[in-house]
């Protein structure tokens, strides 16, 4: 079965950087589109990026386009989350999931989650 691990979340200053990982075992990735979620106190969970198998696709959500970057290493099965230009705004529990090929746009697509790493924006 493919499992999820998250890491990379921290403390961080407004305006840092932060790069998040998620690492995939039991199966590869290549067959697998990537997506980035997160959950902040009181809010819903969102969906903030994408990168379909093919890493031709990627999706970001308004608010971090121009700030976050998706990237995959199938290789070492790993997938990043390069997140620059933080703002307390972005402080939430981010979580990687997995779907089959595809970013679909629908959250119930993803099968595989991680336990979430959590990124805290703060002076």
């Amino acid at each position: 079965q493919l499992q999820l691990v998250e890491s990379g979340g921290g403390l961080v200053q407004p305006g840092g950087s932060l790069r998040l990982s998620c690492a995939a075992s039991g199966v590869s990735l290549d067959n697998y589109a990537i997506g980035w979620f997160r959950r902040a106190p009181g809010k819903e969970r969102e969906e903030v990026s994408c990168i379909s198998n093919t890493d031709v696709s990627t999706y970001y959500m308004d608010s971090v386009r121009g700030r976050f970057t998706i990237s995959r290493d199938n290789a070492n099965n790993i997938v990043y989350l390069q997140m620059n230009s933080l703002k307390p705004q972005d402080t939430a529990v981010y979580y990687c999931a997995a779907q089959e090929r595809l970013c679909l746009g629908v959250e119930y697509a993803y099968n595989y989650w991680g336990q979430g790493t959590q990124v805290t924006v703060s002076s």
